[in-house]
């Protein structure tokens, strides 16, 4: 039976992708300044054709890989830069901002990256090799915003690296370090980790060597909270590993465990520090004086767009602070309203899904853990999100993936959609064809030991 590769219906998902985005450009500026833009075609094109771009190199690199994953975050991509510009025609006169056309520039570029990563990584497994370094590269990314002169802080924040004109932030990539350390680390120890310890009051609890990893996990979390003042990062690192080490594992006292020190090291981080003081009361009442009034105004634009919301270019997301960034979801909800909030939330969702039916389907653990990792991140990065703009956790300084501006977080999450179609590339191939291509790589390192032996022996002693 013939394995279909779905790229036929990946290009056409991908015209559908872009078509929305165009009708959606469109929209915007005949409502906010009734007229288009005389390089509006460009855009679209110049979109349009980074999607082709990306889909080519799928035909020639990874055939099998998932249908779905580009056109959804193409679509994602493409909707992002229209509320970007969105609120570019509002922010200065003649509506002309280098926000949306940078952030075209960033989406280019961490397209091109992407498609370098595809061709590199010919095969998922090898990034195995490299679990240490991974972890050693994680670290140093993470502590890059410490250093003097380096590093900058920025709404009470210090997450960003400057060089010259140019910011960074660093964090965005090392999510994907860690992501591929705890993998090789769990793949590597998953079995002391699930089948020594002791059990009390119905859970199975680890030995006191093996809580080690993930108190380490923890203190980075709680070194990041205090010393970057970043909430949402905090959050995502430690629920990052706690999530695979419970796949890994399948112990329900891991997720038990890692809650526990989340909300003790919360609540004492809530105890000693001003700032998540600050965050605490700002979620507890919005409302109140003497305090920002961004949370407030977030959900005044959510209630303005009401269900259907008040259309493309005819709301007033501009009022609230970072409405490009930070709060560009509250931005599509008042001109989307709650059916278009939801179609987006249900994009995130299928790219989640997608992830971790890969996850399911890899034929080997490290890319199980690997694609179950960089799928949670995206899912739970949309949940602290959503949760801190509608008042379900304190307001966290994450951005939305691929629709808030930001080039850091664009390019890391076109890295983290570039791995996962590698690693379903591997799992949807026909066996057959993987055994050829094993076949041929061990042939090829056979032949290359061959030569270097044969080298080795013609060198006069």
């Amino acid at each position: 039976m013939q394995v279909r590769s779905g790229r036929t219906i990946e290009l056409l998902l991908l015209l559908l992708a872009v078509g929305i985005v165009a009708l959606a450009y469109a929209n915007v500026n005949l409502a906010a300044v009734d007229r288009l833009p005389e390089d509006a075609w460009w855009h679209v094109a110049g979109f349009g054709g980074l999607a082709l771009v990306l889909h080519l190199v799928l035909r020639w690199r990874a055939r099998y890989a998932d249908p779905l994953m580009l056109p959804i975050a193409t679509l994602l991509n493409g909707l992002g830069l229209v509320m970007i510009h969105r609120i570019d025609l509002v922010s200065a006169p003649g509506g002309t901002t280098n926000v949306a056309d940078r952030q075209l520039l960033w989406t280019g570029l961490s397209v091109v990256i992407a498609a370098v990563v595809l061709i590199l990584v010919r095969d998922h497994r090898v990034l195995r090799r490299y679990t240490y370094i991974a972890m050693a590269a994680a670290f140093v990314l993470l502590l890059l915003p410490m250093v003097p002169g380096l590093g900058v802080e920025e709404y009470g924040a210090r997450l960003w690296i400057r060089l010259g004109p140019f910011s960074f932030q660093p964090g965005e990539v090392a999510k994907i370090g860690l992501a591929i350390f705890f993998a090789g680390y769990l793949v590597s120890t998953r079995d002391a980790l699930s089948l020594v310890g002791r059990r009390i009051l119905g859970l199975q609890l680890p030995r006191g060597r093996d809580l080690g990893p993930i108190l380490v996990a923890w203190l980075l979390s709680m070194l990041i909270l205090v010393l970057q003042r970043d909430l949402g990062a905090s959050l995502l690192y430690f629920g990052l590993f706690v999530a695979m080490l419970y796949v890994a594992t399948e112990r329900t006292s891991w997720i038990v465990i890692g809650l526990s020190l989340f909300v003790g090291g919360a609540l004492l981080a809530w105890q000693l520090f001003t700032h998540v003081q600050s965050r605490v009361m700002l979620w507890l009442d919005p409302f109140a004086a003497g305090q920002s009034d961004q949370v407030a105004k977030g959900l005044m634009g959510l209630a303005h767009g009401g269900i259907f919301g008040t259309g493309l270019g005819e709301g007033y997301p501009y009022l609230t602070y970072f409405a490009n960034s930070d709060y560009i979801i509250g931005s599509f909800g008042e001109e989307l309203g709650l059916v278009g909030l939801f179609a987006i939330l249900l994009l995130y969702a299928l790219l989640a899904e997608r992830g971790l039916r890969t996850a399911i389907g890899a034929r080997e653990g490290f890319g199980k853990l690997l694609a179950v990792g960089l799928s949670f991140t995206l899912a739970l990065q949309i949940f602290v999100i959503v949760g801190g703009i509608t008042r379900v956790i304190p307001l966290t300084g994450l951005t939305t993936p691929f629709l808030s501006a930001g080039g850091s977080s664009l390019l890391a999450n076109w890295i983290i959609v570039a791995l996962l179609l590698r690693i379903s590339d591997h799992a949807r191939r026909p066996v057959s064809e993987r055994r050829q291509n094993e076949s041929r790589q061990n042939e090829s390192r056979q032949n290359e030991s061959r030569q270097a032996r044969t080298a080795e022996q013609e060198v006069p002693q």
